[in-house]
């Protein structure tokens, strides 16, 4: 198992719009293609106006094959076209994570 822990920072004022597309448009195409969604969290305390975003995968090869499919979805190309074009994200940054020999699902 890999997990992919993905923080993007955002302008400020634009979490909130970016949030709502976001959970009606693009989470449910990621679900379709990506499977294991753990979660979605946003800043509360600390670097503001950030949140993070964490999938788990069986591989780096797994994680390759269902962005592949992901990103060949013309439902999913239209939708980050919406998304850049709310100029919203200021940076980006993914992780791929292995769990400790003694972290659960290890």
């Amino acid at each position: 198992m890999i997990v992919e822990h993905r923080t993007y920072t955002f302008r400020p004022g634009t979490v909130d719009g970016w949030l709502r597309k976001y959970e009606t448009e693009g989470l449910p195409i990621q679900k379709r293609h990506l499977g294991r969604f753990i979660g979605l969290f946003v800043s509360e305390i600390g670097a503001l106006h950030t949140t993070v975003l964490i999938w788990s995968y069986d591989s780096l090869a797994d994680r390759e094959a269902r962005r592949a499919a992901m990103y060949a979805d013309p439902e999913w190309q239209s939708f980050i076209s919406g998304v850049w074009s709310l100029n919203a994200i200021q940076s980006q940054n993914v992780m791929i994570m292995n769990p400790a020999s003694f972290s659960p699902g290890a």
